[in-house]
Protein backbone atom coordinates (compact mmCIF):
# COMPACT_ATOMS: atom_id res chain seq x y z
CA UNK A 1 0.00 0.00 0.00
CA UNK A 2 2.66 2.31 0.69
CA UNK A 3 4.74 1.56 -2.39
CA UNK A 4 1.26 3.29 -4.22
CA UNK A 5 1.16 5.82 -1.59
CA UNK A 6 3.96 7.31 -1.84
CA UNK A 7 4.73 7.81 -4.86
CA UNK A 8 0.85 9.54 -5.16
CA UNK A 9 2.09 11.98 -2.05
CA UNK A 10 5.66 13.08 -4.05
CA UNK A 11 3.84 13.69 -7.48
CA UNK A 12 0.88 15.47 -5.60
CA UNK A 13 3.60 17.55 -3.07
CA UNK A 14 5.44 18.65 -6.41
CA UNK A 15 2.19 19.44 -7.86
CA UNK A 16 0.94 22.01 -5.16
CA UNK A 17 4.59 23.64 -5.14
CA UNK A 18 5.14 24.19 -8.85
CA UNK A 19 1.35 25.61 -8.93
CA UNK A 20 2.31 27.76 -6.29
CA UNK A 21 5.50 29.26 -8.46
CA UNK A 22 3.43 29.61 -11.29
CA UNK A 23 1.07 31.57 -9.21
CA UNK A 24 3.44 33.93 -7.38
CA UNK A 25 5.60 34.09 -10.76
CA UNK A 26 2.55 34.80 -13.00
CA UNK A 27 1.53 37.91 -10.17
CA UNK A 28 5.41 38.92 -10.37
CA UNK A 29 5.77 39.23 -14.08
CA UNK A 30 2.15 39.69 -14.80
CA UNK A 31 1.82 42.58 -17.76
CA UNK A 32 -0.28 45.66 -16.68
CA UNK A 33 -3.33 46.15 -19.14
CA UNK A 34 -3.72 49.75 -19.18
CA UNK A 35 -7.33 50.41 -18.33
CA UNK A 36 -7.75 53.15 -21.06
CA UNK A 37 -7.68 50.13 -23.90
CA UNK A 38 -10.89 48.09 -23.26
CA UNK A 39 -12.65 51.48 -23.08
CA UNK A 40 -11.13 52.47 -26.52
CA UNK A 41 -11.88 49.08 -27.94
CA UNK A 42 -15.54 49.84 -27.42
CA UNK A 43 -15.75 52.77 -29.27
CA UNK A 44 -13.28 50.94 -32.24
CA UNK A 45 -15.60 49.04 -34.80
CA UNK A 46 -13.94 46.23 -34.23
CA UNK A 47 -13.19 45.38 -38.29
CA UNK A 48 -9.24 44.78 -37.93
CA UNK A 49 -8.93 45.86 -41.10
CA UNK A 50 -5.69 46.83 -40.67
CA UNK A 51 -5.92 50.58 -42.67
CA UNK A 52 -5.19 52.89 -39.43
CA UNK A 53 -1.36 51.24 -40.14
CA UNK A 54 -1.85 48.66 -37.08
CA UNK A 55 -2.34 45.02 -37.13
CA UNK A 56 -5.89 45.62 -35.79
CA UNK A 57 -8.39 47.48 -33.42
CA UNK A 58 -6.01 46.16 -30.27
CA UNK A 59 -3.06 47.09 -31.56
CA UNK A 60 -4.21 50.59 -32.42
CA UNK A 61 -5.95 50.92 -29.16
CA UNK A 62 -2.61 49.82 -27.21
CA UNK A 63 -0.73 52.28 -29.23
CA UNK A 64 -3.33 54.99 -28.32
CA UNK A 65 -2.49 54.45 -25.05
CA UNK A 66 0.87 54.42 -25.22
CA UNK A 67 1.13 57.71 -27.06
CA UNK A 68 2.27 59.79 -30.07
CA UNK A 69 -0.36 57.91 -32.34
CA UNK A 70 -3.09 60.24 -33.97
CA UNK A 71 -7.13 59.76 -32.75
CA UNK A 72 -8.35 60.03 -36.40
CA UNK A 73 -6.74 57.23 -37.82
CA UNK A 74 -9.15 54.74 -38.00
CA UNK A 75 -11.36 54.85 -41.40
CA UNK A 76 -14.04 53.05 -40.36
CA UNK A 77 -14.94 54.78 -37.05
CA UNK A 78 -17.68 57.72 -37.17
CA UNK A 79 -17.05 61.51 -37.00
CA UNK A 80 -16.99 61.55 -33.29
CA UNK A 81 -14.72 58.68 -32.80
CA UNK A 82 -11.75 60.92 -32.13
CA UNK A 83 -13.31 62.97 -29.77
CA UNK A 84 -14.38 60.18 -27.61
CA UNK A 85 -10.99 58.97 -28.30
CA UNK A 86 -9.29 61.72 -27.06
CA UNK A 87 -11.85 62.05 -24.11
CA UNK A 88 -10.76 58.73 -22.73
CA UNK A 89 -6.95 60.00 -23.25
CA UNK A 90 -7.06 63.63 -21.79
CA UNK A 91 -5.60 64.83 -25.14
CA UNK A 92 -6.64 66.98 -28.31
CA UNK A 93 -8.61 65.41 -30.44
CA UNK A 94 -7.34 65.24 -34.06
CA UNK A 95 -9.99 66.55 -37.00
CA UNK A 96 -11.30 63.80 -38.99
CA UNK A 97 -13.32 63.48 -42.45
CA UNK A 98 -15.51 61.00 -43.14
CA UNK A 99 -14.40 58.62 -46.36
CA UNK A 100 -16.43 56.63 -48.55
CA UNK A 101 -15.41 54.60 -51.10
CA UNK A 102 -16.74 55.13 -55.01
CA UNK A 103 -16.10 53.17 -58.22
CA UNK A 104 -14.29 55.23 -60.92
CA UNK A 105 -16.31 53.14 -63.79
CA UNK A 106 -19.94 53.05 -65.57
CA UNK A 107 -18.60 50.35 -68.07
CA UNK A 108 -21.84 48.01 -67.68
CA UNK A 109 -22.50 45.02 -69.88
CA UNK A 110 -24.63 47.93 -72.00
CA UNK A 111 -21.48 50.16 -72.18
CA UNK A 112 -18.53 48.68 -72.08
CA UNK A 113 -17.29 46.52 -75.94
CA UNK A 114 -15.95 43.09 -74.78
CA UNK A 115 -13.20 41.43 -76.92
CA UNK A 116 -13.90 38.15 -75.74
CA UNK A 117 -15.86 36.19 -73.27
CA UNK A 118 -15.09 34.98 -70.03
CA UNK A 119 -15.70 31.60 -68.74
CA UNK A 120 -13.59 31.14 -65.84
CA UNK A 121 -13.51 31.88 -61.88
CA UNK A 122 -15.90 34.22 -60.97
CA UNK A 123 -13.03 36.70 -59.18
CA UNK A 124 -11.33 39.73 -60.37
CA UNK A 125 -7.74 38.28 -59.95
CA UNK A 126 -8.15 35.51 -62.02
CA UNK A 127 -9.86 37.12 -64.96
CA UNK A 128 -7.54 39.54 -65.00
CA UNK A 129 -5.09 38.05 -65.48
CA UNK A 130 -6.42 36.90 -68.92
CA UNK A 131 -5.33 39.86 -70.70
CA UNK A 132 -7.10 42.29 -68.09
CA UNK A 133 -10.17 40.98 -68.47
CA UNK A 134 -12.95 40.76 -70.76
CA UNK A 135 -13.63 44.42 -71.29
CA UNK A 136 -11.89 46.04 -74.00
CA UNK A 137 -11.15 49.33 -71.60
CA UNK A 138 -8.06 48.00 -69.98
CA UNK A 139 -9.48 50.52 -66.80
CA UNK A 140 -12.68 49.10 -66.51
CA UNK A 141 -14.27 47.46 -63.73
CA UNK A 142 -13.97 43.80 -64.13
CA UNK A 143 -17.76 42.92 -62.57
CA UNK A 144 -16.66 39.85 -60.83
CA UNK A 145 -17.00 40.87 -57.12
CA UNK A 146 -13.63 40.27 -55.62
CA UNK A 147 -14.87 43.73 -53.85
CA UNK A 148 -17.54 42.53 -52.79
CA UNK A 149 -15.90 39.80 -50.78
CA UNK A 150 -13.40 42.18 -49.36
CA UNK A 151 -16.40 44.22 -47.17
CA UNK A 152 -16.97 43.77 -44.09
CA UNK A 153 -19.69 45.73 -44.01
CA UNK A 154 -21.96 44.27 -47.02
CA UNK A 155 -21.38 47.63 -48.65
CA UNK A 156 -20.78 46.42 -52.21
CA UNK A 157 -22.58 44.75 -55.14
CA UNK A 158 -22.47 44.32 -58.54
CA UNK A 159 -24.92 45.48 -60.61
CA UNK A 160 -24.56 44.40 -64.73
CA UNK A 161 -20.87 44.01 -64.70
CA UNK A 162 -20.22 47.30 -62.34
CA UNK A 163 -19.54 47.29 -58.61
CA UNK A 164 -22.05 49.43 -56.40
CA UNK A 165 -21.22 51.03 -53.46
CA UNK A 166 -23.80 52.03 -50.81
CA UNK A 167 -22.82 55.02 -49.13
CA UNK A 168 -24.59 54.65 -46.20
CA UNK A 169 -23.31 51.40 -45.17
CA UNK A 170 -19.41 52.29 -46.58
CA UNK A 171 -17.32 53.06 -43.52
CA UNK A 172 -14.25 54.21 -45.60
CA UNK A 173 -12.15 51.02 -44.56
CA UNK A 174 -10.06 51.42 -48.27
CA UNK A 175 -10.58 46.85 -47.73
CA UNK A 176 -11.94 47.32 -51.53
CA UNK A 177 -9.93 49.71 -52.63
CA UNK A 178 -7.06 47.18 -51.78
CA UNK A 179 -8.68 44.61 -53.26
CA UNK A 180 -9.62 45.67 -56.70
CA UNK A 181 -6.89 44.62 -58.97
CA UNK A 182 -7.69 47.62 -61.47
CA UNK A 183 -7.40 50.10 -59.03
CA UNK A 184 -11.30 51.20 -60.43
CA UNK A 185 -12.02 51.93 -56.31
CA UNK A 186 -11.14 55.04 -54.59
CA UNK A 187 -11.84 57.03 -51.13
CA UNK A 188 -13.08 60.31 -51.86
CA UNK A 189 -14.52 62.80 -49.12
CA UNK A 190 -17.90 61.77 -48.28
CA UNK A 191 -19.21 65.53 -48.30
CA UNK A 192 -17.84 66.02 -51.96
CA UNK A 193 -20.98 66.10 -54.37
CA UNK A 194 -19.63 65.36 -57.93
CA UNK A 195 -17.23 62.62 -59.33
CA UNK A 196 -15.97 61.39 -62.67
CA UNK A 197 -17.15 57.55 -62.85
CA UNK A 198 -14.55 56.52 -64.98
CA UNK A 199 -10.68 56.49 -64.56
CA UNK A 200 -9.56 55.27 -68.57
CA UNK A 201 -6.54 57.22 -69.75
CA UNK A 202 -7.29 56.13 -73.22
CA UNK A 203 -7.04 59.10 -75.54
CA UNK A 204 -10.47 59.66 -76.60
CA UNK A 205 -11.19 58.07 -79.81
CA UNK A 206 -10.13 54.92 -78.06
CA UNK A 207 -12.52 55.78 -74.98
CA UNK A 208 -14.88 56.02 -77.74
CA UNK A 209 -14.80 52.69 -79.12
CA UNK A 210 -14.00 50.63 -75.87
CA UNK A 211 -17.41 52.52 -74.04
CA UNK A 212 -20.28 53.94 -74.60
CA UNK A 213 -19.96 56.79 -71.68
CA UNK A 214 -16.07 57.15 -70.95
CA UNK A 215 -14.90 60.33 -70.14
CA UNK A 216 -12.89 61.16 -73.69
CA UNK A 217 -10.85 64.41 -72.15
CA UNK A 218 -12.44 66.77 -73.75
CA UNK A 219 -12.39 69.17 -71.60
CA UNK A 220 -16.16 71.05 -71.52
CA UNK A 221 -16.72 70.25 -67.87
CA UNK A 222 -13.09 72.79 -67.13
CA UNK A 223 -13.99 74.99 -69.37
CA UNK A 224 -17.78 75.96 -67.89
CA UNK A 225 -16.43 75.06 -63.91
CA UNK A 226 -16.94 78.86 -62.68
CA UNK A 227 -14.15 77.50 -59.59
CA UNK A 228 -11.68 76.50 -62.29
CA UNK A 229 -12.02 73.19 -60.15
CA UNK A 230 -11.51 70.90 -62.84
CA UNK A 231 -8.91 70.03 -64.78
CA UNK A 232 -7.74 67.36 -67.36
CA UNK A 233 -4.94 64.96 -66.69
CA UNK A 234 -3.66 62.21 -68.96
CA UNK A 235 -6.61 62.41 -70.30
CA UNK A 236 -9.56 62.00 -68.14
CA UNK A 237 -11.37 64.53 -66.24
CA UNK A 238 -10.48 65.78 -62.51
CA UNK A 239 -12.00 67.40 -59.78
CA UNK A 240 -10.43 69.20 -56.97
CA UNK A 241 -13.12 68.88 -54.44
CA UNK A 242 -11.38 71.95 -52.42
CA UNK A 243 -12.29 74.14 -54.83
CA UNK A 244 -15.93 72.28 -56.21
CA UNK A 245 -18.26 73.78 -54.85
CA UNK A 246 -21.41 71.38 -56.24
CA UNK A 247 -23.05 73.61 -58.72
CA UNK A 248 -23.21 70.63 -61.17
CA UNK A 249 -22.28 73.07 -64.14
CA UNK A 250 -19.93 70.13 -64.81
CA UNK A 251 -22.17 67.17 -64.78
CA UNK A 252 -25.02 69.41 -66.80
CA UNK A 253 -22.11 69.97 -69.94
CA UNK A 254 -20.58 66.73 -69.63
CA UNK A 255 -21.21 65.20 -73.22
CA UNK A 256 -21.10 61.64 -71.90
CA UNK A 257 -22.77 62.20 -69.04
CA UNK A 258 -20.19 60.52 -66.69
CA UNK A 259 -19.41 62.99 -63.84
CA UNK A 260 -22.38 61.87 -61.27
CA UNK A 261 -23.93 63.72 -58.48
CA UNK A 262 -23.62 61.26 -55.14
CA UNK A 263 -26.21 62.51 -52.44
Amino acid sequence: MSQILIPILIVGGMGILFGGILGVASKIFAVKVDERVPQILEILPGANCGNCGFAGCSAYANALCAGGVKTNLCPACSGDTSEKIAEILGVKADESEKMVARVRCSGSTENAALKYIYDGPCDCHSAAKLGGGEKLCSFACLGFGSCVKACRFDAISVNDGVAVIDEEKCVGCGGCVKECPKNVIALMPAKSKYAVACQSAEKGKFTRQNCQVGCIGCGICAKNCPKDAITVENNIAVINQEKCVGCGICASKCPRKIIKLYK
